[in-house]
């Protein structure tokens, strides 16, 4: 893995051979949004027999899936991501795959899992993913521009702050960013008080005061991903929003500073 979150060919080759029977990619990354070359490193391993999943719960309407000509086997997304209910989501399986079920006793799924289906929940995920789609360019070229406003305004104020994985190519509606001299906590907890939500890191993260496991693993230093602080956009972002946060981090982070050196 790189410094910005991207798998190296070079370790991908190592991991993955012949004697691998599933690799698991994550498509996009949920705390830095890099993107990973799932289609190059897909049909890599196929060549080698291995079969692929990849969790493409973040990517689904960020990045070009296609079934067709990009070699997975299998494919998972979650429809709390792109407006579906809550608590229904998708597994995409190659024709032709054999699996077998963790559960048994009904013939729902063809076999594959017992239960009564949610078919409304079903059809919202469905109706979901058409729009998603259909809405995905436009929509991926505004907040990517939005995103970008954001992180330029911040860094000509606060020129030492660290965006992670800047380096490497990003889905466009994810921005982490370090300052040092703060820490998380405290700044989330400011930037709350004034109607900005952001987090310290993934959803799953919430209520945890450990660093970021995904910033340590890449080699961030500890006062870094101690001071993490992940924005999302989205359909409800606007210019508006954009502004406010360039003016409010900013001088929440000089007065965070200042405290930092009276003590």
């Amino acid at each position: 893995m790189t410094a910005d979150g991207v798998i190296d060919p070079a370790s991908f080759d190592e991991l993955v051979d012949e004697k691998v029977a599933v690799c698991s990619m994550m498509w996009v990354n949920n705390e830095i949004g890099s993107i990973q070359a799932v289609p190059e490193l897909s049909a890599k391993a196929k060549d080698r027999g291995v079969m692929v999943h990849t969790d493409a719960v973040q990517a689904f309407g960020k990045v070009t899936i296609d079934a067709q000509t990009q070699q997975f086997d299998f494919l998972t997304i979650s429809g709390h991501k792109f407006g579906a209910p809550k608590g229904i989501g998708a597994l995409f399986i190659r024709r032709g795959t054999h699996i077998e079920p963790l559960m048994h006793g009904g013939t729902q799924d063809r076999g594959r899992r017992p239960g009564t289906e949610n078919v409304a929940a079903a059809v919202g995920l469905a109706r979901a993913a058409e729009l998603t789609l259909a809405e995905s360019e436009a929509h991926c070229a505004r907040i990517r521009k939005l995103r970008d406003k954001l992180e330029a305004g911040i860094l000509a104020k606060i020129p030492d702050a660290v965006i992670h994985g800047r380096g490497a190519e990003r889905a466009p509606h994810i921005m982490n960013i370090s300052v040092p001299g703060t820490d998380s906590e405290s700044l989330l907890m400011a930037l709350d008080l004034r109607g900005i939500a952001a987090s310290g890191g993934s959803a799953c993260q919430s209520g945890s005061i450990d660093p970021s496991h995904v910033l340590t693993a890449l080699g961030v230093r500890p006062d870094l991903a101690s001071a993490a602080i992940r924005m999302s956009l989205g359909v409800l972002t606007t210019d508006q929003s954009i502004d406010r946060v360039i003016e409010v981090f900013p001088a929440l982070v000089a007065k965070a500073r200042q405290l930092a050196v009276a003590k």
